[in-house]
Formats: C-alpha cells, sequence, structure tokens
C-alpha cells in the first residue's frame, strides 16, 4: 500500500530505493482500520501522529453548533491526513472516514526522521503538503465563484486526477463512493441542487454515475465544461532538480 504514497510522491520528485524503503517503513507502523462513516479523530482531541490512507477515502470536515457539517478535504489511498498535525496541541478539525478505510498511524519521530535525515523525501512531502494547499484554494473559489455545474465538473475532474495519479482508475473510470448529500456539503449545494447538476452533466454525456463507479467519457471536454485546469496539482514535476541519480 506505501506503493501509493511513493507514486503520488514521484509526481513531485524521482526517489531513489533509499527514499522508498524509508517510505516503506513509515507506513508500516501500527495499522488501525476504521468502518465507514465514523470519526477517526475529532475536533478539539489531541493529535500524537500523522494518518496515511492505504485505502478506503476520508475526509477532513467541521461542524457548526446547528449540526450542519461543512466537509473541506477529500482523503484517497496514498494521502496524508496533513504532514504537521502532531504540533497542534488539539484538533481544530475532524477527520472521518467515507468508506472503510485501512490506515498507517505514522509516528512523529519517523517525519521528523524523513524530514530530517532524507532530504528527497522531505522534499517530496512539502511539495505534497503544497499541493494539498493548491487544493484547499481551489475548493474556496468553487464554491466562492463558479456555478452549480461547475463545481460539481470541476469537482469530479480533481478527483480523478488524483487516483488516476495513484493507480486507483481503470481507463476512463474509478471508484466514487460519495454520496450525493457529502458532495454538497463539499461544494455548498443543497442534495436537491446536487442531484440536479448530476443529472445535467449526464444530459450533457459528460459522466456516467452508476453503482458507486463514476465515468468521464472525455474528461478533456468536462475539463472544458467546467473551467478546470490541472496546474494546482503541480504535476509536472517541478521538483525534478531533487531527482535522485540512484535509482
Amino acid at each position: 500500500m506505501s506503493d501509493m504514497l511513493v507514486r503520488k510522491l514521484e509526481y513531485f520528485t524521482r526517489l531513489s530505493g533509499e527514499d522508498k524503503r524509508v517510505l516503506k517503513r513509515a507506513s508500516e507502523g501500527k495499522i488501525r482500520r476504521f468502518g465507514a462513516r465514523v470519526d477517526v479523530i475529532r475536533e478539539g482531541e489531541a493529535p500524537e501522529h500523522v494518518n496515511l490512507v492505504l485505502s478506503g477515502w476520508a475526509c477532513r470536515y467541521k461542524y457548526l453548533e446547528d449540526g450542519r457539517r461543512q466537509i473541506m478535504s477529500y482523503f484517497v489511498p496514498g494521502d496524508t491526513c496533513d504532514l504537521g498535525v502532531f504540533l497542534l496541541r488539539s484538533m481544530d478539525h475532524s477527520i472521518g472516514t467515507l468508506t472503510a478505510v485501512t490506515m498507517a498511524e505514522v509516528s512523529r519521530e519517523a517525519v521528523l526522521e524523513m524530514t530530517g535525515n532524507h532530504s528527497r523525501v522531505s522534499n517530496a512531502l512539502w511539495w505534497s503538503t503544497l499541493v494539498a494547499e493548491a487544493v484547499q484554494r481551489e475548493w474556496v473559489v468553487n464554491i466562492g465563484q463558479r456555478t452549480a455545474f461547475e463545481r460539481i465538473g470541476h469537482l469530479l475532474c480533481e478527483i480523478f486526477i488524483r487516483l488516476r495519479c495513484v493507480g486507483l482508475t481503470t481507463d476512463a473510470s474509478c471508484e466514487f463512493p460519495i454520496t450525493q448529500a457529502e458532495l454538497g456539503e463539499a461544494t455548498g449545494l443543497s442534495t436537491v441542487h446536487v442531484n440536479r447538476t448530476l443529472q445535467e452533466l449526464r444530459g450533457s454525456n459528460l459522466i456516467v454515475l452508476r453503482d458507486k463507479v463514476l465515468t468521464i467519457p472525455d474528461l478533456a471536454a468536462l475539463q472544458r465544461a467546467s473551467m478546470f485546469s490541472p496546474n494546482y496539482l503541480h504535476l509536472d514535476r517541478e521538483g525534478a532538480h531533487f531527482d535522485a541519480n540512484d535509482l
């Protein structure tokens, strides 16, 4: 399962065999398994390690006092749920599962060892953190400026490309276990509005969504319709100058 983390990080910096072994050891810490739609850690609790998603889907979210929830990030295999979170005294948000999830607990000692003693691993992890921040900025634009059609289409493009990067797509299809309510919580739309928008995307022959599988027949067409540019995902190896020589 650590292969997905390696595959993701090598979009930023090509790693040596030793770098990959370091990441593998870090992902072989305490393994925890969670059911669907349960909390991994709640707001206010003290974080002691970094969670690495090995399988399944999770999310970062906050609840309002009246019970409304805002999802701020989706986590898929290969994602770390905030690299420096163990620096906090208490969580300012919650991490919850969307499906059954397997996570590795990466200790603060392992994180500090990787970032302090393995420069390429450190650079790749910081690139990954920068991309996570860029995704958050794009989500703000999504909610603030894009139409419902563009919001949903943009998010589907992003998820598909992120899954493709870690080898979790098959041709034009990928697993898509997110409910319409959870899409609404991420895009600021009601469930009714999400349903209507998905029907519009289907009617435009831009997506097929059936049995928790998303198919995008023409990704370029969906990108154009959603005004999606993948530049914020930084997949063009901008960290290539850090590449390992001993591959």
